[in-house]
């Protein structure tokens, strides 16, 4: 090899020894998730069961989102989703109309109960079966509004009674105490709780659904007019997280068991928290999760117009949609 040639090598593998090295590709960073603060209307429980199941397998992050459970009592959901402040909350059906009469331009987006979750109980020994054995009883209310009072309301409609038949007695949140004093002869409570926490004390009970009687529009996601105008890509990706967290639920409740007790310290008695869980699972189940009824609408809001709730009927059809449904 000529020295001419030799030195034309060595230049060459000086230059390549010296060039930079090009740094290699970098992954793409993942996208930042959407903060979203979500007012539940209760303390934290096996109830949330699906949305605790679909944080936990990554549901919402697929979707883009990070959720932010609000237990706070002081959090009014339908005031700030109304105002635009918050993009959804979870709500009862007559929230959502009590709130459109009050002009607040809120949106129901998908059913998450099925079923109106209220029930009245009583001692086996009151002799308490149906609706019309509460005529001229003393009931405990927690307060005379919201979706116990409202399904009171329904219950007593169902059996050809007004509120002036029986007599209501509120008693704040305090009802299963108020039974076992005897202070009143029925309590209304929450369907898949209290009765099931009464029957592990060993208490004979009788458990009157006011969704056996009357089918009404139940607890479900709640958003606004602009939401849906503007975001509606949004909307439909926290009822599809939702979705799949009920569906989950539904699928291994022993998983979605597991899972709650990840967000909710308290669930310390299995045998109790397990059958709250079932009851609750009960009252999710359909044939297509999330859909909402026009007839459970129309129910609703003739049982507030009865009470005096509502002045006039609303346009239904600007109060709930189906449209963001899996």
């Amino acid at each position: 090899m000529s020295r001419l040639l030799r030195l034309s090598f060595a230049v060459l593998f000086w230059l390549t020894a010296c060039a930079p090295v090009a740094a290699p590709a970098s992954p793409t960073a993942p996208a930042a998730l959407r903060q979203i603060r979500l007012p539940m209307g209760y303390i934290p429980s096996v109830q949330y069961a699906s949305l605790y199941v679909a944080a936990d397998q990554g549901y919402f992050a697929e979707e883009g989102l990070q959720i932010e459970f609000d237990y706070s009592f002081e959090t009014n959901g339908v005031q700030l989703v109304g105002a635009g402040e918050l993009p959804f909350a979870l709500v009862s059906g007559e929230q959502v109309l009590l709130a459109r009469a009050q002009e607040l331009p809120v949106v129901y987006v998908m059913a998450w109960f099925q079923k109106f979750p209220v029930a009245v109980v009583a001692r086996a020994s009151a002799g308490i079966a149906a609706p019309s054995d509460l005529r001229g009883k003393k009931i405990g209310v927690p307060v005379l509004e919201g979706a116990s009072y409202i399904g009171l309301l329904a219950l007593l409609e169902a059996a050809g009674l007004s509120p002036e038949d029986v007599t209501l007695e509120v008693v704040g949140f305090q009802q299963v105490a108020a039974l076992e004093a005897g202070q009143v002869d029925a309590a209304v409570v929450y369907s898949n709780n209290e009765p099931i926490r009464l029957a592990a004390q060993g208490q004979q009970l009788s458990v009157i659904q006011v969704s056996d009687y009357a089918t009404l529009a139940a607890n479900g996601v709640l958003t606004n007019e602009a939401t849906v105008a503007r975001e509606p890509d949004l909307v439909r990706r926290f009822v599809r997280a939702m979705t799949r967290g009920v569906q989950a639920a539904l699928a291994d409740p022993e998983q979605a068991y597991a899972i709650s007790k990840k967000y909710v310290e308290a669930l310390k008695d299995d045998a109790v928290e397990k059958q709250v869980l079932a009851a609750t699972l009960d009252l999710w189940r359909a044939d297509r999760i999330g859909l909402t009824q026009a007839a459970a609408w129309e129910n609703m809001q003739t049982t507030l117009l009865d009470a005096g709730l509502l002045a006039h009927p609303l346009d239904l059809s600007q109060a709930f949609t189906n449209e963001f449904v899996p």
